[in-house]
This record gives C-alpha cells, sequence and structure tokens, in this order.
C-alpha cells in the first residue's frame, strides 16, 4: 500500500502577508479560517492529522482532527523556516529599507540569507527527517500534514530533487494543498512522488 501525504498551507494569519518564520506566532485571520475550511472536504480522507506546532497551522489541526475523530500530532521539525532580522516584516518593508538584499534573496536564497535566518541546508535536513519519521510511523496511510510554505518547498524539493536556490520559483498559496505519495519500496532519493501542487480544495 503506498503511503499518502496532503500538505497544507495555512490559512492567512491575522496582520496579512509577512515574514513570519517560527518567531512570529500570529493566529488565524477569520479570512485564514475561511480558506482552510473551505479547502478541506466535508468527510476527511485521512487517518491521521500532523501539524506545526506554530499556532497558524495547530489551532486548526486541532479543530479538524475534533470534527472527525482523528488522531493529530504535533511535529516540532514541521516549524516554518527562520527568517532572522526579516521576521514581522512585510515583503514591501524589505523591498524598501533593503533593496540590495531583497534582490539577492530572490536570486539566490540559498547564499544571500537575511541576517540571523535559519540555513536553508539545514532546514532542509529537519523537515526531511520529519518527513521519514512520518512516513515510517504511518506507512500506507493517508494523511494531512498542516505545515508552512519553506516547508513545502522544502518538500518539494526532496520530491523533484531540486536545489534551494530553485525552491522559491513554486507558488504556495495559502490553504494550497500539495499531495506527495511513496510506494512501498520507496523512491530515490527521499523516496517521495509529487502527486500534485497547490490545489485549492480537495475533492
Amino acid at each position: 500500500m503506498p503511503t499518502l501525504i496532503d500538505f497544507i498551507r495555512h490559512g492567512e494569519p491575522e496582520g496579512g502577508r509577512r515574514y513570519r518564520g517560527h518567531r512570529i506566532d500570529d493566529p488565524l485571520s477569520t479570512r485564514g479560517w475561511g480558506q482552510l475550511w473551505a479547502a478541506v472536504p466535508d468527510q476527511a480522507p485521512w487517518q491521521g492529522i500532523i501539524s506545526s506546532p506554530l499556532l497558524r497551522c495547530r489551532a486548526f489541526a486541532e479543530r479538524l482532527s475534533q470534527r472527525h475523530g482523528l488522531p493529530l500530532a504535533i511535529e516540532p521539525d514541521f516549524r516554518e523556516v527562520g527568517f532572522g532580522c526579516w521576521e514581522g516584516l512585510s515583503p514591501d518593508q524589505v523591498a524598501e529599507q533593503q533593496p540590495q538584499a531583497y534582490a539577492a534573496f530572490y536570486q539566490d536564497p540559498l547564499r544571500n540569507r537575511p541576517e540571523g535566518a535559519e540555513d536553508l541546508e539545514g532546514f532542509s535536513q529537519r523537515v526531511s527527517t520529519a518527513l521519514e519519521r512520518a512516513v515510517e510511523r504511518h506507512a500506507g496511510e493517508h494523511l494531512l500534514v498542516v505545515a508552512h510554505a519553506g516547508v513545502i518547498r522544502a518538500v518539494l524539493g526532496l520530491a523533484l530533487q531540486a536545489p534551494p536556490s530553485a525552491w522559491y520559483r513554486a507558488r504556495i498559496d495559502t490553504a494550497g494543498i500539495s499531495r506527495f505519495r511513496r510506494d512501498e519500496n520507496g523512491l530515490e532519493p527521499g523516496g517521495i512522488r509529487l502527486e500534485f501542487h497547490n490545489r485549492q480544495g480537495l475533492d
């Protein structure tokens, strides 16, 4: 039996779009709650839920778990990548205040990290390790992971063999769902295949 893992990005947090990383823990906005409920089906196809510990993910995961009677696990290593000195700022603020650093980041996010930001290669390793733990514990099941854009980019990188320098070419919408599949015999490297990406809702 294959293992299916659906990753859903959290909905819009209070305060709108800004770099939150894992030090900013804003709750979901009313709009964010609506985005998430609109994205998930009335009949849950999953056998379990895993969530980032951050409130913008965990609060919805807890409600969804209660609604469908599904087991919920909190995975600290699925927290968002740290953005260092940019945390709490909007992209427009960074572009205005640090135009050269902002442009350099999107040209090469691996080598041009904000001051104090988490290393992307280390981030990739922690996400990969958390994913492997989830697959081992839930082999043959269909899981939902409530997480962040950075986490989903890292998992895409594993599936597509894309280096961290290419991750920011992928669009990750709020409440967008990406599905990954791992067959019993696995695939190399990373052992997962992308089924679909950034879908707005499941049938």
